[in-house]
């Protein structure tokens, strides 16, 4: 492989570790978002939940079950997504030294 064709693929790598990480970062705000709402709904003395851009009561047990099954979601997709980055982060690592 040429040193181009290197540099390509590293360029490539870079730019799919960017992505990854901004989706990364969203995740993990939307994470922060629920963490601060199942808080919020354990002290809280009645539960509202917006549907369709209207806000109405809301089980409280139900809303904290649907919750943490969002958080247990985003904690999945971001463990994927830090396993995807360390694998880019070999490959790149491994093109850098191939380049030498």
């Amino acid at each position: 492989m040429s040193k181009e064709e290197n540099a390509q693929r590293i360029a490539l790598i870079e730019q799919n570790l960017h992505s990854l990480t901004a989706q990364k970062q969203q995740y993990q705000a939307q994470l922060f978002e629920i963490e601060a709402a199942l808080k919020e709904l354990q002290t809280a003395p009645t539960a509202y939940k917006i549907v369709g851009g209207i806000m109405m009561g809301a089980n409280k047990e139900e809303l904290s079950k649907e919750l943490q099954n969002r958080k247990e979601m985003f904690e999945l997709r971001i463990q994927t997504l830090e396993k995807q980055e360390k694998q880019l982060q070999e490959k790149s690592k491994k093109l850098h030294e191939e380049s030498k």
